[in-house]
C-alpha cells in the first residue's frame, strides 16, 4: 500500500563529508540526516574549541601542533560557542573528549550530551548519554548514544527518538544509516504527538507499529514491512507493507486514501484517487468510482500556479448503466457529467482578472452525485476584472446561471389563490449578462465643502424566453425575453455641520443619470415601450437631522438620538414601461428606513418627496454588554409615490411603503460580550400594528454548548404568488464532550405547514493526530420527486496519513 500527499515540495538532499560541515556548505532537513549533522558539528566544534578555549587537560608541547593542524578545518566566520565542564585530549589513542553538560552551538545548530569523544585515529565520533540535536528547520533528535563514521555516511545510533516540526514522531530501538542516505529504524513507531500544552504522558491514540522503518532521504520516502496500525495500543490492521512520502514532503505521487459510497440508485462503490505531481508547478488528480447500478464515475482535475495567479481545471462523468433510476428527474440519460474550471490572475498589485466556470449535462447531477466534490461547479458562472485602491473601485464581470430545480410540475405545491407559472422551461428563462460593470470613486478633497462621489453601473442582458406569473387574471413579469442594456451614473454630495447644541445637520444632494437600449422585446409585454432608446434623470436635494442625547450614571452610559430626514425630488418617470431586472427586491426594515433610495438596484428610482422619522436608543454598560434599538416609519409628502405605482412585476405593492404612511419597523440588539448575541427586526403594519415581516437571531455560547436559533414570519403576498404567510425556525447546536468528543445538530422547521425542511445530527471526536465524525440528515425541499433526500456521512482521518469518508444518499 503507498499513500501520496497533494501540496509542497522539498529540497532532495545532498551528500556531505566532515570538511564541507565543518565549512558551513551543507544543511539538511529530517530523519537521521539529523543523527549525520551531529557528528559533523560535533567534530568540527571540537576542533575548533581546541584553538580557541585553554587546554586545562591538554599538555603545552601538544597544543601548538594541534592549533597548526585543525586551524584550516574551521571556517573562521562561521560562530562557534563549547560548553562544557571538562576538555580532554588522549594522546595515546587520539582521541579528543568534552565530558559532562556539553553544549554545543554552532552553524544554527545545537547539540547537547553528557559526553563527546572524537577517535581521530579511526575517524569516528562517538556522543554518548542524553544526546539532544536541535536543527534550525526545526528537527529534535534524541538518542542515547551516537556512533559515526568521518565521511557521515555511515552511522549507529541507539534509543531513538526523532520529533519533527509537523509533530510527527519516530522512535526506534536502534537506527542504522548507509551510503549516506538510506537509514533504517529498527523495531521502529511512526505518530504524532501533541501539542506542550497536553499531558506529556498521553499516549498517541494511534500509530504504526513496524518491524523495520526505512527512510530513504534522497527519494523522501517512508516504509513501513510488517506494520501494523494500533489505536489505544491494541492493533487494528496488519500492513505487510506501507509507503508514504517524508512528513517534510508536501507533494508525492501515488494513491490517496479511498472513501466508500453507498445509495439506492447508484448501489454501492468504493472511490480510488491517485495523484500525480508533475511538476513543482502543477499536478493531476485522477479519481475512478465504480458503481454498482450506475458504471464508472471518473474524474480528472488539473492544477497549475503560473507566475502571476494560478488556475484548475476538473472534468468529470459517466455512462449510466441505469438511467431510469431518476425518471422523476432530468437525470434520466445515458451520459452525464461536469466541466468546472476556476483562476485567478494579477495585473499588477491593483488590478486582477479572473473566471470560475462550470457546466453540466442536467440540472441534478451534482445533487445525484453529491457524495464526492466536482472542482468548483456551482450555479453561477463568471468571468470578472477588478481593480480597487484607497479611493476607487472598479468591477467588471459577465454572468451565466445555471439552475438545479426541475420544470414546474403538479407537485411543485403553489398554493396562492389563482396563481401559476406560465411556461415550463425555467432554463430557457434564465438570462445572460454580458457584462454587469459596477464603479465607485470618491473625491480625497471637500468639494463645495463635502464629500463628492460618483458610482456607475452598465448592464447588458438577454434572455431567450419570458419569465412570467399568472396571479388570477393579471400576468406579472419577473423577466423579459430579448436584450436589455442600461448604463447609470449617480453623483452624491453631503457635508455635516454641528452647531454649539451638538445637533447635526447633514445636508445632501444627489442626481442619477439612466439611458436605456432595448432591442428584441417580447411584444406580448404590452407595458413595455416600443422604444429602443430611452433616457431618464433623477436629481434630489434632501437633510439628515439628528440631536443625540447622552446620559451617563454609575456603570454604564445611555443615547437617545431622535433621527429626521427629508429627501425631495420629482416623479419617477416611465414607472413600468421599462424592465426591472435588478430593483425587484423590496425589504423595507430598520437597516433601509434612513436609505435615500430604497430601491435595491439601478432599474428603479424612487420619486417624489418622502420624510423618514426614527428614533435610536443605545444603552452601554462598563461591564461590556449594551442594547441598541431602533423605530420609526417613512411618510410620502407629494408628488407620485413609486412604491405604489405598479411596474411589470409589481414587487412593491407589499413593502409596507405603498401608503403615504408607511409601515412601523423596528430593531432590538442585546450583546452581552460574554458569548451571548440575540438580534429581533421586524415591519408592523400601519393600521392595526400586525406583524407584516419579523425575524429574531440568537446566537450563544456557554461552557461547552454553542448554538444559533433564529425565527423568521412573512406574510402573504398574493401579487408575488405568496398566497398564504411563512414561518419557519432554524436551529444548529453544537455540545463538547469531555476534551475532543462533540455531538452537533441542525433543524428547520415550517410551522405554517407543521413539517421538517430539513435536519441533522451527529456525533465527532478531534484531536491533533485524529478525527471521525458520523452524521445523518434528511432534506425534504428539493423539488425532484422524491418525498426525502437521505444522507448517511462518516468520516475517518490521520494526520499525515490523509483520512476517508463514507457516504450514503438514500436517493441516489
Amino acid at each position: 500500500m503507498s499513500l501520496a500527499v497533494p501540496a509542497g515540495i522539498a529540497e532532495l538532499p545532498r551528500r556531505m563529508s566532515v570538511k564541507d560541515a565543518v565549512r558551513g556548505r551543507v544543511r539538511t532537513r529530517a530523519g537521521m540526516r539529523a543523527a549525520m549533522l551531529a557528528g559533523t558539528v560535533l567534530s568540527g566544534t571540537l576542533l575548533a574549541a581546541l584553538v580557541t578555549l585553554p587546554f586545562q587537560a591538554v599538555p603545552a608541547a601538544a597544543q601548538a601542533d594541534l592549533v597548526n593542524t585543525l586551524a584550516n578545518q574551521v571556517d573562521p566566520a562561521d560562530p562557534l560557542l563549547l560548553e562544557a565542564n571538562e576538555l580532554r585530549y588522549d594522546f595515546d589513542r587520539d582521541v579528543i573528549s568534552a565530558v559532562g553538560n556539553v553544549q554545543i552551538y554552532y552553524g544554527g545548530n545545537t547539540v547537547e550530551a553528557d559526553r563527546v569523544d572524537f577517535d581521530r585515529r579511526n575517524g569516528r565520533l562517538r556522543a554518548n548519554g542524553n544526546v539532544r540535536l536541535t536543527e534550525p528547520d526545526g528537527n529534535v533528535l534524541r538518542a542515547g548514544s551516537m556512533d559515526l563514521s568521518e565521511d557521515l555516511r555511515d552511522g549507529f545510533a541507539t534509543a531513538l527518538q526523532l520529533d519533527t516540526p509537523e509533530r510527527t514522531r519516530f522512535l526506534a530501538e536502534s537506527a542504522k544509516r548507509e551510503d549516506g542516505n538510506r537509514t533504517t529504524f529498527e523495531n521502529g513507531l511512526y505518530t504524532v504527538y501533541t501539542k506542550p500544552r497536553n499531558p506529556p504522558e498521553k499516549p498517541p491514540l494511534w500509530r504504526i507499529r513496524a518491524q523495520t522503518i526505512v527512510h530513504n532521504q534522497q527519494e523522501r520516502t517512508i516504509e513501513f514491512e510488517k506494520a501494523s496500525l494500533e489505536f489505544f495500543g491494541r492493533s487494528l490492521v496488519y500492513l505487510p507493507y506501507l509507503s508514504m512520502p517524508d512528513p517534510s514532503v508536501k507533494r508525492k505521487s501515488g494513491f490517496l486514501i479511498p472513501s466508500a459510497v453507498f445509495g439506492d440508485r447508484v448501489g454501492v462503490g468504493v472511490r480510488v484517487p491517485y495523484y500525480l505531481a508533475l511538476g513543482e508547478t502543477y499536478d493531476l488528480l485522477l479519481s475512478a468510482t465504480p458503481l454498482t447500478k450506475q458504471g464508472v464515475l471518473s474524474q480528472a482535475e488539473w492544477r497549475q500556479k503560473l507566475i502571476d495567479g494560478s488556475y484548475s481545471i476538473h472534468v468529470g462523468g459517466l455512462i449510466q448503466a441505469q438511467p431510469g433510476e431518476y425518471t422523476t428527474s432530468s437525470g434520466n440519460r445515458r451520459f452525464r457529467g461536469v466541466v468546472a474550471s476556476k483562476g485567478e490572475f494579477d495585473i499588477n498589485e491593483r488590478w486582477k482578472w479572473g473566471w470560475d466556470a462550470s457546466w453540466r449535462t442536467d440540472r441534478s447531477f451534482l445533487d445525484d452525485y453529491k457524495f464526492t466534490r466536482f472542482g468548483n461547479a456551482a450555479d453561477v458562472s463568471q468571468i470578472y476584472l477588478t481593480g480597487q485602491s484607497e479611493r476607487n473601485r472598479f468591477d467588471l464581470r459577465s454572468y451565466a446561471f445555471r439552475i438545479s430545480q426541475e420544470d414546474y410540475t403538479a407537485a411543485a405545491g403553489f398554493n396562492a389563490p389563482g396563481f401559476s407559472p406560465v411556461g415550463s422551461r425555467l432554463q430557457d428563462k434564465q438570462p445572460f449578462v454580458h457584462p454587469v460593470l459596477d464603479w465607485n470613486y470618491i473625491f480625497e478633497d471637500p468639494i463645495a465643502g463635502g464629500e463628492l462621489s460618483f458610482t456607475g453601473n452598465l448592464t447588458s442582458l438577454t434572455r431567450d424566453q419570458t419569465d412570467a406569473i399568472q396571479v388570477g387574471a393579471t400576468t406579472r413579469f419577473r423577466g423579459v425575453e430579448g436584450t436589455f442594456t442600461r448604463t447609470s451614473l449617480r453623483a452624491d454630495w453631503r457635508s455635516t455641520v454641528i452647531d454649539p447644541l451638538g445637533q447635526v445637520f447633514t445636508p445632501f444632494a444627489y442626481v442619477k443619470g439612466d439611458l436605456y437600449f432595448l432591442s428584441s422585446q417580447d411584444k406580448n409585454v404590452a407595458a413595455l415601450t416600443d422604444e429602443s432608446f430611452v433616457g431618464r434623470i433623477m436629481p434630489a436635494v434632501g437633510i439628515d437631522y439628528r440631536f443625540p442625547f447622552i446620559g451617563t450614571f454609575e456603570g454604564g452610559n445611555q443615547i437617545i438620538e431622535p433621527v429626521a430626514q427629508v429627501i425631495v425630488r420629482p416623479n419617477e418617470g416611465r414607472i413600468g414601461e421599462l424592465p426591472n431586472e435588478d430593483a425587484q427586491s423590496i425589504v423595507f426594515d430598520s437597516t433601509t428606513l434612513f436609505e435615500y433610495d430604497k430601491f435595491s438596484g439601478f432599474d428603479r428610482s424612487e420619486g417624489g418627496t418622502r420624510a423618514n422619522i426614527g428614533l435610536k436608543y443605545s444603552l452601554q454598560f462598563d461591564e461590556g454588554f449594551n442594547v441598541s434599538a431602533l423605530f420609526g416609519r417613512s411618510f410620502h409628502m407629494g408628488g407620485t409615490n413609486s412604491f405604489k405605482t405598479a411596474d411589470i412585476l409589481d414587487a412593491t405593492s407589499s413593502s409596507g411603503l405603498a401608503t403615504n404612511y408607511s409601515d412601523y419597523v423596528g430593531s432590538l440588539y442585546f450583546d452581552s460580550r460574554q458569548g451571548l448575541r440575540v438580534g429581533a427586526q421586524a415591519r408592523f403594519d400601519h393600521k392595526n400594528f400586525s406583524i407584516r415581516r419579523g425575524q429574531i437571531e440568537a446566537t450563544g455560547i456557554y461552557g461547552p454548548l454553542t448554538g444559533n436559533l433564529a425565527y423568521a414570519y412573512l406574510s402573504a403576498q398574493p401579487n408575488l404568488g405568496i398566497g398564504t404567510p411563512r414561518e419557519e425556525v432554524i436551529g444548529s447546536a453544537s455540545l463538547r464532550l469531555q476534551e475532543n468528543w462533540r455531538l452537533f445538530g441542525s433543524v428547520r422547521y415550517d410551522l405554517q405547514r407543521k413539517n421538517m425542511v430539513r435536519d441533522s445530527f451527529g456525533i465527532g471526536y478531534d484531536d491533533e493526530g485524529f478525527s471521525v465524525s458520523l452524521a445523518y440528515a434528511e432534506d425534504r425541499s428539493r423539488n425532484n420527486g422524491q418525498t426525502t433526500d437521505r444522507l448517511f456521512f462518516f468520516r475517518f482521518g490521520l494526520r499525515t496519513l490523509g483520512d476517508t469518508q463514507f457516504s450514503t444518499n438514500g436517493n441516489n
